[in-house]
Order: C-alpha cells, then sequence, then structure tokens
C-alpha cells in the first residue's frame, strides 16, 4: 500500500476531491482531509477544537462518506483543524506523546518527504486543506489523476514563496494563524478558484 498526499489552496477543492475518491469506489476509511478550521464550512459544527479521543472519535465515526465524519481538533502547529481520518488520529495520538513528530512525522512515516511534509503542515497551517489517500499500486494511476486534476499546490514552489517571508521549516510551536491571517494568505493566492 501506498500513500499519496495532496494541498490545496481552497476547501472546496479538497472537498471535491474526497467526494470523487469516495465516488470510484475508495473506502472512507482510507482517505484523510485535514483543513484550517477557518477555511472550512464544516467548522459551524463545533465551536471549540475536542480532546484528542474525543475529536477523533467524532471525525472517525461518520456512517455517510468522509466528509460526514469530520470531527475539530487541536495539532500543535496548526492549531484548530477540522480533520477525519488515520492521518488525523496519528498526528493527535503524536501530538499527545504516543509517538514524536505530530503531523510532519505522521506524513513521513507513511512515506511523504521530509522537506515536503513541512510545507504541506504549514501549508495547511495557512489556510490549505490536506488530502491524503491510502492506495493499491492497482489503483495508484486512477487516485494519482483524480488528486491532480484538481490543482493541487506545488510543494516546491511554495516551499520557495514561503522562503520569500522567512520561513525555514514548519515548527509546531508556532502561533496558528488567526482567521485573518489565513484569509490574508488565501487572498494571495487568486489563482485558487472555491
Amino acid at each position: 500500500m501506498k500513500t499519496i498526499t495532496r494541498v490545496y489552496d481552497t476547501y472546496a477543492q479538497a472537498r471535491q476531491v474526497v467526494a470523487e475518491l469516495e465516488a470510484a469506489g475508495a473506502p472512507p476509511s482510507d482517505i484523510n482531509i485535514i483543513a484550517n478550521r477557518y477555511v472550512c464550512e464544516e467548522t459551524a459544527r463545533g465551536e471549540e477544537p475536542a480532546g484528542a479521543a474525543a475529536g477523533i472519535g467524532a471525525a472517525l465515526g461518520g456512517t455517510a462518506g468522509l466528509l460526514a465524519g469530520l470531527g475539530m481538533i487541536a495539532i500543535p502547529g496548526l492549531g484548530p483543524v477540522v480533520a477525519a481520518g488515520a492521518l488525523a488520529a496519528t498526528a493527535v495520538g503524536a501530538a499527545a506523546g504516543a509517538a514524536t513528530g505530530g503531523l510532519v512525522g505522521a506524513l513521513v512515516s507513511s512515506g511523504v518527504p521530509q522537506r515536503e511534509a513541512e510545507v504541506y503542515c504549514e501549508a495547511v497551517r495557512r489556510g490549505g486543506t490536506m488530502v491524503s489517500m491510502r492506495t493499491s499500486e492497482a489503483d495508484e494511476q486512477r487516485v494519482l489523476l483524480i488528486m491532480d486534476q484538481h490543482r493541487p499546490i506545488d510543494h516546491a514552489a511554495r516551499e520557495a514563496d514561503y522562503r520569500t517571508t522567512g520561513w525555514t521549516r514548519f515548527d509546531p510551536q508556532a502561533e496558528p494563524y488567526t482567521p485573518s491571517q489565513t484569509e490574508i494568505e488565501r487572498l494571495r493566492r487568486p489563482y485558487a478558484t472555491p
């Protein structure tokens, strides 16, 4: 099994990817989504991030597809996020001391290179939405086609962009972006359509 990960500038792009993966027969248990709380319309379902166990329990409890099971959790460096899937559970467990590395560590463990994982986490911190899918080699091309047709970020270009502002790596101790910072960051990306 292989895990494919992409980050999208808008929640709408990521939501469409998840819907298409599920429509193509992907089991919701193999899909993960992590979205900055401030850009996800599902945040109306909850006020504050739940504790690790409660948030992930809610996130994994959906019966009508992955998106129906979104839960709000807090991940160090990202702050409150809306998430569902095993990757979110691993990141919360790592943040709680069950393992090391938080979300970056969870991504690296799933096969994402370290620098790419750090850029993906920073992109979520700044308002992006991450989707990952665990798939067999036989289904890999179909999953890539679905995920790539919705214009995911180019991690190398995004890293170069972040470095122009002094960013060097994802810092799980950094303060999460506020709603206004998230919106400003998203407005910097006029090519990202909802």
